[in-house]
């Protein structure tokens, strides 16, 4: 059994570890007599009962705070489990042609395809699990000359691409393009981490002297939709979004590269990469580098036409600060709004109380499909530290105009 395959949000797996618990705590005294003798079992009989109620105190805790669905995605193991895709792809979706017959037949009942494959970067070299929506239209003949806008989902570490479905993303991408909330978009889910992922949150960023991970998630996978996905190629059709960890991506990753990309949502994301016991000094001591991956320096200091929204909730004091930091630092061209959630904490139940209003602001601020034909541009990439004080993030690609 796939450790993503065993939920830690299942009522029923919760009723189960509770009456555990229970028959445990009462066997202490129940059988504390009768092994006056074996101290051995007494011993294990009371390790056993306070393995077992810390278990349920933890699975208790991330039932309320919808943290972590999956043991998997609790350990971060950097395997993908497939759980809730349509289907498998081959390496770079090569075959996605094969998978119309599905598609059109989710098509009918108003469902996107959820597709799973690996994807080499092309730049980086880097090869990682790729989670794609492609909504209902995807497969249309009437929608055969179009391009759709894209949306980069980044999840929150140390979670990967298996997220998008156990959180019922798809569903609410269906709703969303349903109601004309969305546009019909391409959602690409990528892993942000990579192996190992315990003990190695990458933060989205080109490590010194490490892994290219910014290079991998925005040059290359951009070049690889607009080959192989026929997404459009305009800045302003691309957003970048994710939770956590992840809404600290989007954020920077838009102020990065404002040439690719158009617009960025957080929710519960923060300003600059974190130094903690997951997250090592990515920077290695490079202060320009640490600069040029920290969006209130970024808005500040090099602005550019980028709309941005952060959400956080009203217990989220650190993302709270963040924000109103990013907000004052933040100069014209760039666009920056947020909101608060009333009574809400850094975890899961936030970031999914708010998707149907974050795919609405996507949909309200981003280009819908355009015609295909068009030559598109996949040279670049990110330039190389130190990076430039001025002018390079203002620049923006004529063929993405």
């Amino acid at each position: 059994m796939h450790l993503s395959s065993i939920r830690l949000d299942s009522p029923v797996n919760m009723i189960v570890v509770v009456v555990l618990t229970l028959l445990a705590i009462i066997a202490v005294p129940w059988f504390w007599d009768r092994w006056q003798r074996k101290r051995l079992w007494r011993s294990a009989t009371i390790l056993l009962a306070v393995v077992l109620l810390v278990l349920t105190t933890g699975m208790a805790g991330n039932m309320i705070g919808g943290f972590f669905p999956t043991v998997g995605s609790l350990l971060g193991t950097g395997e993908y489990s497939g759980q809730g895709t349509d289907a498998e792809a081959s390496q770079n979706g090569e075959d996605l042609e094969k998978l119309r017959d599905t598609g059109v037949a989710h098509a009918h009942e108003g469902k996107g395809t959820v597709v799973h494959m690996k994807v080499t970067g092309r730049r980086t070299k880097l090869t990682r699990d790729v989670t794609v929506y492609l909504p209902p239209q995807y497969f249309d003949a009437a929608f055969k000359e179009l391009r759709f806008p894209a949306v980069e989902w980044i999840p929150n570490y140390p979670s990967g691409p298996e997220v998008f479905a156990v959180y019922g993303m798809p569903q609410q991408l269906d709703t969303a393009i349903a109601k004309r909330a969305l546009p019909p978009t391409v959602v690409i889910v990528p892993d942000p981490t990579g192996i190992p992922k315990v003990g190695h949150d990458t933060e989205c960023v080109d490590e010194v002297n490490g892994t290219a991970n910014d290079t991998y998630l925005t040059a290359d996978l951009r070049d690889w939709a607009l080959q192989k996905l026929g997404v459009s190629p305009n800045r302003r059709a691309w957003t970048i979004a994710g939770w956590s960890s992840g809404g600290y991506c989007a954020m920077n990753l838009v102020t990065r590269h404002p040439q690719w990309y158009g617009q960025a949502v957080s929710v519960s994301g923060y300003d600059k990469a974190q130094v903690d016991a997951e997250t090592e000094d990515l920077f290695h001591g490079r202060r320009d580098i640490n600069d040029a991956n920290n969006v209130r320096v970024n808005v500040r200091l090099h602005p550019s036409p980028v709309e941005i929204l952060a959400i956080s909730g009203d217990k989220e004091s650190y993302e709270s600060f963040a924000i109103d930091q990013i907000r004052a630092a933040a100069r014209p061209p760039v666009q920056f709004s947020s909101w608060r959630v009333p009574d809400a904490g850094h975890n899961m139940n936030t970031f999914k109380s708010q998707i149907p209003d974050v795919l609405a602001w996507i949909g309200a601020h981003t280009l819908a499909a355009a015609p295909s034909g068009r030559q598109v541009e996949t040279t670049g990439g990110v330039l190389p530290w130190p990076l430039p004080r001025s002018g390079a993030h203002g620049a923006l690609a004529d063929t993405d105009q």
